[in-house]
């Protein structure tokens, strides 16, 4: 391993989660952004702003009249081979659901932070996974975080994952709103010629771009019933998901590459946190699994055979890399910071009912939901949470979701 590996050159600062994604965009270099403030989001494009203000950050900025408007711009800004950022949340997302369909569509690999926010209705402001969530299935890469320095260094790694020849779709990096934006902790800082190295030679959009001396037409009118439309349009999509599919390698490669040159390892798809001989496990999703590996530790030391497995990457569904992971489980609590409303419980634990189904016998099963509206997940609900799930060794599981904050 060369010196330049053995020791990166980085730095340490204590800043929020907005502010390490907004640091980690610009060590990424985009040519443009384009924002619309939205809480929890606000701090983290007012970030990006200021460092462009003060020359920190070489890239345009388009401060758009709203969030349609802002993946609208950056459509053009990829099409014409720049690198890409924006960040939103809840209403914000709702409001561009319209380009933010059509960008993985077009294959556009632009990057994109969801500071995770609970549904408007009844009112919140406050963190959850629902937003993003609801957009689970529209194509674009999702990749949860659980700390503020991996939120930076998960950023960092997201323009290589999406602009990779064999992806080519956008990245939303999710990190909870509140829990992650607004909490402060030290993170070490990369030095930019470290993470130029790490990114290599910008080639951002090889396949389609706005150029007069080669034109071409974009996103055109397919389908219909006669003609070639139809098998046009079946392309594309199956490009689209062979794109997704390819992800799951090339998520394993740069972090790979990344822990090579960082030496902070993160494992790509999920983490498996005291599994060796668990015989029931709890599945996590983003900064509740800090709680949740806390409460693992105090139940192990009870003598009690409790694992995690935690998703990172959503989407795409690590299918083997969870079949695996449950292989030797017996029960299995699956803990949802949103609701899934089609199924009666969380959208992760819809997901891995065919996971279950993939590995050919059955496991207990229970769907937990909490967190929502910002709600704490702490290590005492996560007790609760294991007994519960211990319990499915012994009895039958139940039907219904268990609300974890509803007598909160």
């Amino acid at each position: 391993m060369s010196a330049v590996l053995e020791k990166p050159k980085q730095k340490y600062i204590v800043c929020e989660g907005n502010e390490a994604a907004a640091l980690a965009v610009a060590l990424a270099r985009p040519d443009m952004v384009s924002v619309y403030p939205i809480t929890p989001q606000s701090s983290l494009v007012e970030h990006v702003a200021k460092l462009i203000a003060d020359g920190r950050m070489d890239a345009e900025i388009v401060d758009a009249e709203g969030e349609h408007s802002v993946l609208s711009v950056l459509h053009g800004a990829a099409l014409a081979g720049g690198r890409t950022y924006t960040a939103t949340c809840g209403p914000g997302l709702a409001f561009m659901f319209e380009p933010y369909f059509r960008t993985s569509g077009m294959r556009l690999p632009i990057v994109m932070s969801i500071v995770t926010r609970d549904g408007i209705t009844p009112q919140s402001v406050w963190g959850g996974h629902q937003d993003a969530m609801t957009v689970r299935e529209v194509g674009w890469v999702q990749i949860y975080c659980e700390s503020v320095q991996e939120v930076l260094d998960t950023t960092i790694m997201a323009f290589k994952i999406a602009e990779h020849h064999d992806v080519m779709l956008p990245v939303n990096i999710c990190l909870d709103g509140n829990y992650l934006s607004y909490g402060a902790s030290r993170i070490t800082l990369p030095e930019q010629d470290e993470v130029d190295a790490f990114m290599g030679v910008k080639d951002v959009n090889w396949h389609a771009a706005l150029d007069p001396l080669r034109p071409m037409a974009v996103d055109p009118l397919t389908g219909g019933a006669t003609g070639k439309g139809p098998a046009t349009f079946v392309r594309y999509r199956k490009g689209q998901c062979r794109g997704m599919q390819n992800a799951l390698r090339v998520i394993a490669e740069v972090h790979d590459e990344f822990a090579q040159r960082f030496g902070r390892h993160y494992a790509p798809l999920l983490e498996e946190y005291a599994m060796e001989d668990a015989e029931f496990a709890l599945m996590t999703l983003g900064s509740m699994s800090g709680a949740a590996k806390d409460a693992v530790d105090e139940a192990r030391a009870a003598g009690r055979k409790v694992g995690i497995i935690k998703l990172k990457t959503f989407s795409p569904f690590p299918v083997a890399a969870l079949v695996s992971a449950l292989a030797n489980v017996k029960a299995l609590g699956v803990v949802d910071r949103s609701v899934g409303f089609r199924w009666n419980c969380g959208p992760m634990y819809q997901e891995t009912l065919g996971a279950l189904y993939r590995l050919g016998r059955h496991v207990p099963s229970a769907s937990f939901i909490g967190g929502l509206a910002g709600a704490d997940i702490t290590v005492e609900h996560f007790h609760r949470v294991i007994e519960q799930t211990e319990a499915l060794l012994h009895g039958p599981a139940p039907t219904e979701p268990i609300w974890i904050n509803e007598h909160d």
